[in-house]
């Protein structure tokens, strides 16, 4: 279907969360967005949203309600939501996910923006949704069952892909790239992921983070280029390996020097050379262009 063949509430859903992300022209994602029911992907009503400080219940069962810019709760006890549609209108702007392509997306939750990203794809590409929790990976799977591009994987999504994978697009938030989606993103490929660090409240680590952005990278021949696209809040990696001592007090000092804005390259396996943002002996967010 065309966009203007699709309904009328979600073509007006699509156009104002575009206008919000400042996406001015992507007629194909325009009609991702406006082509899948987000009511499929949230389960049934009573539908509860957060509003920044709690969650509370949508006062409407018709799903016309669930089409705005709001978060809306998939396990509230978790604090996991079916997350902001203009920031992943944004996002999947940055990516210019193409047709053919095959993309990963990391921390699927119940799939609205698998399907959203298989749309995107079209029947020559394939999504890999990954999701961590069993819950969750069920729903997905439910959820995504007519999506023939797109297969659900339960499991840990650091550790995956095994095999070259054109994007790869994460909905949790971890402090570090992992191995995996470094070394197997394919030539021209894009990796965006949430780079922060946790809250801490009394002593112990919160499910958010504290600070943390949107963090693009792209394998260039030359190497890998690497920016922030904008700060973010997003839940924490779970089933992370143990944090190298220094390394959440070394990424709060990154974030407080204001200087996210002029990162340019990722050093990946290399010792440290040049002005960094943030380093370590394997990795650094480095501001020279690759």
């Amino acid at each position: 279907m065309t966009f203007d063949e699709q309904p009328l509430h979600r073509q007006i859903y699509a156009r104002q969360i575009f206008a919000k992300a400042g996406v001015r022209e992507n007629p194909r994602l325009l009609n991702a967005f406006a082509s899948v029911a987000r009511e499929d992907f949230v389960g049934p009503p009573p539908w509860y949203f957060h509003d920044f400080s709690r969650y509370r219940e949508l006062q409407s069962t018709d799903p016309v309600a669930l089409y705005q810019d709001i978060l809306v709760g998939l396990d509230k006890d978790s604090g996991v939501n079916n997350g902001m549609p203009s920031l992943h209108a944004g996002a999947l702007n940055a990516l210019h996910v193409r047709e053919g392509e095959t993309v990963f997306h990391m921390g699927t939750g119940t799939g609205y923006y698998a399907a959203i990203l298989s749309e995107l794809v079209g029947p020559s590409g394939k999504v890999f949704a990954v999701e961590y929790d069993a819950s969750l990976a069920a729903r997905a799977r439910e959820n995504l069952k007519t999506y023939q591009n797109v297969e659900v994987i339960e499991g840990d999504a650091t550790a995956l892909p095994k095999a070259d994978a054109d994007v790869i697009y994460a909905n949790f938030a971890l402090d570090h790239p992992p191995s995996a989606w470094i070394e197997n993103l394919a030539m021209s490929g894009r990796l965006l992921f949430p780079l922060g660090f946790p809250d801490r409240r009394e002593g112990r680590e919160q499910a958010f983070t504290k600070a943390g952005g949107f963090l693009m990278i792209d394998r260039q021949a030359r190497g890998l280029g690497a920016r922030f696209l904008q700060p973010v809040s997003f839940i924490w990696v779970r089933g992370q390996e143990e944090t190298p001592a220094g390394r959440h007090e070394g990424l709060a000092q990154a974030f407080a020097s204001k200087r996210a804005y002029r990162v340019r390259s990722l050093r990946w396996q290399q010792p440290p050379g040049g002005q960094e943002w943030y380093g370590e002996d394997e990795w650094g967010l480095s501001f020279d262009e690759v």
